[in-house]
């Protein structure tokens, strides 16, 4: 038998891969949306389509106000990158209930109400975010799944 990754490295590494698309000052974020181990849809975090970039408008409104991590997210230029990948599913009539969105880092509250009312069923995080008690509760609220995979178990590869 042919030695594999399994489903899990594989899409945490397409995550970090999708995640280096990002131009965000800040965080680069990546996410998937998954079913069946089919890939449904990608997102990561940056701003609307033709919006231009953060650094070309002279930085990151946050940054330059001294916002902390997860807070007064709606001055930020940048949707995250579930949203955006909610978006695309919708946008190409692609149906995402009962999926599972693989996530760089935790979703904030706001993506966490749209992951729930997508219908996705599970989220598999494998970093922690700012203040993310409250998006826990919210999915546990509406009974979608948290994974945090165990990337310990990953194998080294060359």
């Amino acid at each position: 038998m042919t030695d594999r990754i399994s489903w899990d490295e594989y899409f945490y590494s397409l995550i970090h891969l999708i995640s280096q698309r990002s131009v965000c000052l800040r965080r680069k974020v990546g996410c998937l949306v998954v079913k069946n181990n089919q890939i449904l849809c990608t997102g990561y975090n940056g701003p609307p389509a033709g919006h231009p970039h953060p650094e070309d408008i002279g930085g990151c409104e946050r940054d330059i106000a001294g916002i902390k991590s997860g807070e007064r997210l709606e001055l930020c230029v940048c949707l995250h990158a579930e949203q955006n990948a909610i978006l695309q599913a919708a946008r190409h009539g692609i149906s995402i209930e009962g999926a599972t969105i693989y996530v760089t880092i935790f979703p904030c509250p706001i993506c966490a109400r749209m992951i729930a009312n997508a219908g996705i069923s599970e989220v598999r995080v494998f970093g922690n975010y700012p203040g993310e008690e409250s998006s826990k509760r919210m999915l546990d609220y509406c009974k979608v799944k948290i994974t945090h995979p165990d990337t310990s178990d990953f194998r080294e590869r060359t």
